[in-house]
């Protein structure tokens, strides 16, 4: 990993979750209203179908903003990007394993976002396993 690029802390990266936490709510509710005028809710699958209609919703919008620009809009509220542990931007198949591990990490009680207290780097369990990290982006 190379130490030369500034990391923000671990208290500024949670703040910038809860901001993308209700940036993202805003995407699914409008997402899952596009989603009900199209599909009858009376069928059996139609509650599966939904929550994997967002999830897939929710992987287009992480994974399109980390491989184009490398920063959600509230990463660049927050003024941090994700990148490679090179520096370099992430490639297709890095933000779907960092979006994939990071989904179970937060649904497995949060594992993912509390491995950063044990980590020696204080990285997420997503960035250590898809091999990104986040750094501050000076403008």
């Amino acid at each position: 990993m190379t130490n030369s690029i500034p990391k923000p802390r671990l208290r500024r990266r949670l703040v910038c979750m809860i901001y993308e936490f209700f940036l993202l709510l805003a995407v699914l509710f409008i997402s899952s209203a596009f989603f009900h005028l199209f599909a009858d809710p009376n069928t059996a699958y139609f509650r599966s179908l939904h929550q994997f209609y967002l999830l897939f919703v929710m992987g287009t919008y992480f994974i399109w903003f980390w491989t184009h620009a490398g920063q959600t809009l509230a990463m660049q509220t927050w003024k941090m990007r994700v990148v490679t542990l090179e520096g370099n931007r992430l490639d297709t198949k890095q933000a779907i394993t960092r979006y994939l591990v990071a989904v179970v990490g937060v649904f497995l009680f949060g594992i993912g976002i509390l491995w950063a207290l044990f980590d020696r780097d204080r990285q997420f369990l997503h960035d250590r396993l898809a091999g990104t990290q986040i750094v501050s982006v000076e403008n």
